[in-house]
Formats: structure tokens, C-alpha cells, sequence
């Protein structure tokens, strides 16, 4: 099972069994445009520190985490709506073994009651950096590494069904469906059923999923499914004759040294944790110290998909250990070639789901400038989120407790896209000729122009050449444009080359992923005079680190109607700045 995902990772990054970068804390520490190679060192451990140590800008990043502290006071997604877009938040960002920013805003606890009425000020619990959050969904990563750990032990084959495990799973049509598909998320099954509300107790509610029909043929569609990761749980639970929350305990919690991590927190720590959504059906109150998750609550509060409790530094540990290949402090959790697996994508054929085994991949939603093939991790319903990059060994975690006091105040999709590429932006795109070269990270919803002054020509064909290196939601484009007169503009067919660019002759570049510049070649046809500009638009969601062009020439014949090297002044730029990262 191990032969595809090698292949696969070979072609963005990871290679060889316990591969390790050549790079490690070297020279391409805090670049974005030297795509790493393998995992990084086995012995990388976390520390504290600052992003100029490891060669970042700190401007994106604080930029980043000075509006992520204004939506704890303000909410952008329902205007005019009062309360803010998440009552609290802690963040952290790590790069190269270094945690270079860790903060923390808002409040742990803020409201009394399902209204949103707020607590007088001294009685709100302020968001401290150690504050435990329910994790939601990213329990799910817990419970895929767990599987993965008895995948070694060869306890469990993944392309197996999961009847041969769970017997009484493979009823209604479930025969074949196999431990991989739960973990990808093709399994068929419905995502969610009330369990909590519709059965009377544990053993009915796991019963329950036993016996449900699957909603689509198996394999035919990719469903995210609750149900998928409490049939995992409990097959965890078969083969290892234990419960979940002790299996994760021992397999990976204790190893890692992730002291404030696991299900069911103690009374001791409630001080520390989060609290979550005022709950009148079932009849909870405000939820605090207990999983949000109704289903994980109504099971023990252990379950597959849901439980987790966690801080921002110890699921940063979890990350590096990853990064590292399955160890971390001379811990090994998982061998290098599971990591891999886990990090293949096995959704191809669902384009925009890519899924590992249990890890979400290159999901611009949440990942924002980060994304690509090799990058990894995964949100919770209540405000959580984890990202991790293999190709520029970073780790961007943002903890916040939205569903407080109430789950319909909006997305925090806006904060997590923000921290992740912040963080992008912070890393470095040399030039790829001279000091600087012309960069745009513009927003949602923006254009941003680089224009010539007029070039008097004299009617034979010009030739635009330029350098770029692209990194964009695929809707967003940028357009090499033509025009006689300076106001009417039409896109001019360009060609490119470099890994990751587009065949043929296309009207605009845009992707993300590849993370290397690309020449770019393109004929205009001209008569007396020519204007030429590079636009580049954005839609209303979703963007990347940016644009950058470099080395801009435009000749006709062996006449030079531009050099942008040696004449950049002669170019006319809106949202455009010349930068030497």
C-alpha cells in the first residue's frame, strides 16, 4: 500500500524512506520559493523564538494577527451583526523548528446565556496561550493515526474491508467498504445522524452505525462522514482490546510529551479550557470542560471523530513530528513511510477534496497561501484549526471557540485563510534577476495593474518576455493586456514555461503549488503604437501569497522598446510595489 504514495510525494517533495533535507536549518530556511526535499531532521524540536531568526518578514505576520484580534471585537461575514466574529482566539506559527509568533485574544469565556449577553468584565476568563480547546473534527487525526500505528503492527490492512475487523459492520450493503475509504471519506455513508437523540445509549447509538445503509454506492463520491471515524474508533478498540482514549494516550499523546492533550479533561484543568455553545436541546447550558459534539458526548465523550482536547503548543508538537517523519524528541509514533501515505492524496477523482489517509490536503479555505499538494492538516466545527507544510516546514494553528455562545454567528473561515497566509507572505520570493522584482498580494475582490507608457513601434510584431512566479486561487488571473489607444485592453496569449505552468497558449496564469517562477513568452501584433499592462484580479474569496514579475523586456526585431531591469521607472504601477523579497 505503501508503493503509490511514495511515488506520489516524490513528485512534491517527500522522498526516500526517512529522507531528510539536504537544506535542514540552512540556507533555504524562510523561503517560500525552495520547495524542501523529504522530512525535515529527525531531531527537530520546537523553540521559541522570532521570525527574523529564521529568515521571515515579520510584517505579514503581524499584520495577520492584528486583524485576527479584531474580529474578536468585530464580525466581517454578518454585518451589521454586534457580536464578533469569534469570542476568542490563540495562534501559533512555527517555521523551521522555531515557533516564531504565539498570541492570544479575546476570551475563553464571554457570554451567559444563548442570547450573547456578555459577562460583566470581571468575570470574563481572558484567552491565555496554554488555554485547552475543544478540538472537534481534528480528533479525527487522532483516531487515522491510531488506525495507521496497528497498519505497522500489521493489525490492520487498509485496502481490507472493514468487515474482516468489524464483522458486524458489512450488513446493508457495507461488505466492501474498505478501512481506506473510511479514512478518505468515500465510504458512501451519510456525514451525520443524530445518535445522541434518536437512541437511547451507547450500545444502540454504536450499533446504529453498524447497521446503516450506505447513503452512495461505496467509492462512487466523497462524503465527509462523522460516521466514518466512529467506525474507525471502534475498530481501534476491537483489535486492541482497549478504548480509544487509552490507545491515543500510549501510542501518541504520552510519547510526544502532550501533557494537556486527550479526551475528557480533568476538573483540575477546567480553569484552562475553552468554553463553547450554550446547548438548551440537549438540555447542557453553556458547554465547558465537556466535547461540544452531541454524538461524542452521548458516547463517554471518546469517540473517533470528536473529543479531543488540546492547547496551540502541544498540537504544534504533533505537527513537528510529522514534519520530522513520525518522531519528535527521540519519540517515534509513526514510521517515515506511513507519514507519506497518510499524506498521499486519494481523492483524485474528486477534484477539490483531496484527502490523505485522515489528513485533508491542499484546502485553500483554511490553508490560504500554504496550500499545495503537500500540505496538510485539518479543522473542528467549534474554531479550530491545523496546518502544516511539508515544503517549507511550517505549522499555522489557530484555536478559537466560535461556536461560543452560538454556532449560527458565522464562519471563522476569514481568520484561518488570514493566519495561513500571513505566514506564506512572510516567507521569501527572491528575485530571479537583480535586487528586486514587482510584487502584488492583493486581497478578495482587488486589481492591481503594472502598465507601460506608450511604445511608439513601427507595425511589425512585438515580443513580450517576462519572469513570474504565480501563486493564486485558480479563479484568480493574471493577464498580459494590449491596447492602441491606452483605454480599450485585450488579453494577448502567452506561453509558459517551468514546473507547474500551464500547456498551450492561454489568456491568463493562475495556480498555486509549484512554488517556482516561470518564463513567460508572448507576439503582439502592433501597427503605430502599443501599450502594454499586466492585470491581475481577484474574486470575492479566497486568495494566495500573490504575484510576482521579474526581468520584463519587450523588443521588436533587435530593437529594445523596454528593459524593465534597467528602466523600471518607465513602468506605471497601482498595487504593485518592487520588492527584494
Amino acid at each position: 500500500m505503501f508503493r503509490r504514495a511514495v511515488l506520489a510525494l516524490t513528485m512534491v517533495g517527500v522522498t526516500g524512506a526517512g529522507a531528510v533535507s539536504a537544506e535542514a536549518h540552512g540556507g533555504d530556511s524562510g523561503r517560500f520559493d525552495r520547495p524542501r526535499q523529504g522530512f525535515a531532521a529527525p531531531w527537530t524540536q520546537l523553540r521559541d523564538g522570532n521570525p527574523e531568526q529564521v529568515g521571515l518578514d515579520r510584517a505579514p505576520i503581524d499584520a495577520a494577527l492584528r486583524q485576527i484580534d479584531e474580529w474578536t471585537r468585530t464580525n466581517p461575514t454578518q454585518p451589521p451583526v454586534a457580536k464578533p466574529l469569534m469570542s476568542g482566539v490563540v495562534t501559533l506559527l512555527a517555521h523551521d523548528g522555531v515557533n516564531v509568533s504565539r498570541s492570544a485574544s479575546g476570551y475563553a469565556v464571554r457570554y451567559s446565556d444563548a442570547s450573547g449577553t456578555e459577562l460583566p468584565a470581571e468575570q470574563r476568563v481572558p484567552m491565555r496561550r496554554d488555554t485547552i480547546f475543544d478540538m472537534a473534527s481534528i480528533s479525527k487525526l487522532f483516531t487515522s493515526i491510531a488506525v495507521m500505528q496497528l497498519a505497522e503492527q500489521g493489525k490492520v490492512d487498509v485496502d481490507a474491508p472493514v468487515s474482516r475487523y468489524l464483522p458486524e459492520f458489512g450488513v446493508n450493503g457495507k461488505a466492501g467498504i474498505t478501512v481506506k475509504q473510511l479514512l478518505i471519506h468515500t465510504s458512501g455513508l451519510v456525514s451525520f445522524i443524530p445518535l445522541w437523540s434518536l437512541y437511547p445509549d451507547k450500545a444502540s447509538r454504536l450499533q446504529a452505525v453498524m447497521d446503516i445503509a450506505p447513503k452512495y454506492v461505496p467509492g462512487s463520491t466523497y462524503e465527509y462522514s462523522d460516521l466514518n471515524l466512529i467506525t474507525l474508533g471502534m475498530l481501534v478498540e476491537r483489535l486492541t482490546g482497549s478504548t480509544l482514549d487509552n490507545v491515543v494516550t500510549k501510542g501518541i499523546t504520552e510519547p510526544l510529551g502532550m501533557t494537556d492533550t486527550g479526551y475528557n479533561p480533568p476538573a483540575s484543568k477546567l480553569d484552562r479550557i475553552a468554553a463553547t455553545e450554550y446547548q438548551a436541546t440537549p438540555a447542557r447550558g453553556i458547554v465547558r470542560g465537556q466535547v461540544h459534539d452531541e454524538n461524542a458526548w452521548s458516547l463517554g465523550g471518546v469517540a473517533g471523530h470528536a473529543g479531543i482536547f488540546s492547547t496551540a503548543s502541544d498540537m504544534a508538537v504533533l505537527a513537528q513530528s510529522l514534519i520530522n517523519g513520525g518522531i519528535y524528541a527521540h519519540k517515534r509514533i509513526l514510521r517515515p513511510e506511513t507519514v507519506r501515505t497518510m499524506l498521499t492524496d486519494y481523492t483524485t477523482n474528486f477534484p477539490g477534496y483531496a484527502h490523505g489517509l485522515g489528513f485533508e490536503l491542499d484546502r485553500r479555505f483554511y490553508m490560504g497561501g500554504l496550500s499545495g499538494p503537500a500540505t496538510a492538516g485539518h479543522t473542528g466545527y467549534t474554531g479550530t484549526t491545523l496546518v502544516l507544510d511539508l515544503q517549507s516546514r511550517s505549522i499555522a494553528i489557530l484555536l478559537s471557540n466560535r461556536v461560543h455562545v452560538s454556532r449560527n454567528w458565522g464562519s471563522i473561515n476569514p481568520a484561518r485563510e488570514t493566519l495561513a497566509t500571513g505566514l506564506a507572505k512572510a516567507l521569501a520570493v527572491r528575485p530571479r534577476h537583480g535586487r528586486d522584482a514587482w510584487y502584488t498580494g492583493i486581497g478578495n475582490s482587488s486589481t492591481a495593474t503594472l502598465s507601460t507608457r506608450e511604445l511608439k513601434t513601427r507595425g511589425t510584431p512585438v515580443r513580450v518576455s517576462f519572469d513570474t512566479f504565480v501563486d493564486t486561487e485558480i479563479s484568480d488571473h493574471l493577464v498580459l493586456e494590449s491596447s492602441s489607444d491606452g483605454v480599450s485592453w485585450q488579453a494577448v496569449p502567452v506561453s509558459a514555461r517551468g514546473p507547474g505552468a500551464p500547456a498551450g497558449a492561454p489568456l491568463f496564469l493562475s495556480g498555486s503549488g509549484h512554488r517556482t517562477w516561470w518564463n513567460v513568452r508572448a507576439e503582439v501584433p502592433t501597427v503605430d503604437k502599443i501599450f502594454l499592462r499586466w492585470r491581475f484580479s481577484t474574486d470575492r474569496t479566497l486568495t494566495g501569497r500573490g504575484v510576482l514579475l521579474d526581468n520584463i523586456k519587450i523588443t521588436q526585431g533587435s530593437r529594445t522598446l523596454l528593459d524593465g531591469e534597467k528602466q523600471p521607472t518607465t513602468l506605471v504601477p497601482q498595487a504593485w510595489d518592487r520588492r527584494i523579497r
